[in-house]
């Protein structure tokens, strides 16, 4: 029912920024409709609603009856009890089928209104990769995804082989797309679009886009917001995984990071690889998404003290790499790190180096300290490097690991080896 009350949100800014009186019932009529359903592909599917109920495979209704059905639809509204097939996230009436967990015995006030308020809202659901899709209560985010239905009905119009029924996976598409400042220009919506791909079948297909794509865009956009977003997943059998608080500046600190250290050539391969170390579900169960949820795959194994190797003429190692010492530093949230952990690399490298020829003792000696996984491990593995009048900053970086917080020193040490395998390459 949660779409409810995204649809009322977004009917209200739709009626203010254009100056309209539309309620539920005459917007669905007048606008949603002759956008989603009264055209050959459908831009939305819901499941044993009368808009959809004996169609066949490739035999689409034709104009007098879709304009038939819409009239079942609006007849079944007003004299039947909402379930799921007439009012969208409602639960079904049959306690036997897959929607019906949602079954009470107490009465739920509900009017009219708010089944029309379920469709407009059900519009608005932002899909990503992974089956999931968010509903985000902002007015200026639903105006925007309102933006794309018609383009997505373009799309649908002119390409005969594009898949309909995929509104939710379009919003997801379009959102990442509209909130790309350095591609999206608004006298040329659709310039630079890149969200069509080639289906299993042959055909065409609006591809899911990763939510770390979605949700950059939408922090770049609103970069001082933390937006509190519904996930879930509404098809043959619906999934619920709550209300997440979505951290918006979190999720952008490591993009601007990136910027400011690496410049912006390479900024978008990047930004696809941040959050690649688990799934969207898996990111959920943080209890909120923020720079943690972003890790990049493959960085835990240095987090648990491997030592990484840098392989600079291997571009997608590169950008995997300077996604890792990224994100490290976003986790830290202190810049100076970034320095100290540098300066120290380069101390233990210079004191690896002057071992007596043939001798590995002091490059042994300076791997154990980079192993360290925890503050007293790297604590006593540094004692024989001080003993050994390796430097000032020896001194200076155990007093700053000794004092640092224990949450952030597994996430510093894993800064230090990073900057010392790009040292030392």
């Amino acid at each position: 029912m949660i779409a409810v009350n995204i649809g009322k949100t977004f009917l209200k800014s739709f009626n203010e920024k254009y100056e309209k009186t539309y309620n539920a019932k005459e917007f669905f009529i007048e606008e949603y409709f002759p956008l989603f359903f009264d055209e050959e592909k459908y831009m939305q599917w819901v499941t044993n609603s009368p808009l959809v109920q004996g169609i066949k495979k490739g035999s689409p209704p034709s104009a007098v009856e879709r304009r038939r059905k819409l009239d079942v639809l609006i007849d079944k509204i007003s004299n039947t009890t909402a379930d799921a097939s007439i009012a969208i996230g409602f639960p079904s009436l049959d306690i036997t089928a897959t929607t019906s967990g949602q079954i009470s015995s107490m009465k739920i006030p509900y009017k009219e209104e708010d089944v029309y308020l379920s469709w407009i809202g059900s519009g608005l659901g932002i899909g990503i990769q992974g089956g999931l899709s968010i509903f985000f209560d902002k007015p200026k985010l639903l105006l925007d995804i309102y933006d794309g239905w018609k383009v997505y009905r373009a799309y649908l119009n002119k390409t005969p082989k594009l898949r309909a029924n995929q509104i939710n996976t379009w919003n997801g598409q379009w959102l990442a797309h509209r909130y790309d400042k350095r591609v999206f220009d608004p006298e040329d919506p659709t310039a630079m679009f890149n969200g069509i791909s080639v289906a299993k079948d042959g055909g065409l297909e609006v591809a899911t886009q990763s939510w770390t794509m979605v949700l950059i865009g939408v922090a770049r956009t609103f970069p001082d917001s933390q937006l509190t977003g519904y996930v879930y997943n509404l098809g043959q059998t619906n999934t619920t995984v709550g209300f997440i608080p979505f951290r918006l500046p979190h999720i952008k600190r490591p993009v601007d990071l990136y910027e400011k250290y690496f410049g912006t050539s390479d900024v978008i391969q990047v930004e696809k690889l941040f959050a690649t170390a688990f799934g969207f579900l898996k990111a959920c169960q943080f209890g909120s998404i923020g720079v943690n949820a972003m890790q990049p795959k493959g960085l835990q194994d240095f987090i648990e003290g491997k030592l990484p190797v840098f392989k600079e003429k291997d571009e997608e190692k590169k950008l995997n790499f300077q996604s890792y010492l990224i994100w490290t530093l976003a986790m830290l949230n202190n810049e100076q790190l970034w320095e100290r952990a540098q300066q120290f690399a380069a101390s233990l490298s210079v004191y690896a180096l002057s071992s007596t020829k043939g001798k590995m003792d002091k490059t042994n000696q300076v791997k154990e300290v980079l192993s360290a996984i925890s503050q007293k491990q790297f604590l006593d593995h540094l004692i024989p490097l001080v003993k050994d009048n390796a430097g000032e900053s020896m001194h200076e970086i155990a007093q700053l690991i000794h004092m640092m917080p224990k949450d952030n020193v597994p996430y510093f040490l894993t800064l230090i080896r990073l900057h010392y395998a790009f040292i030392t390459k």
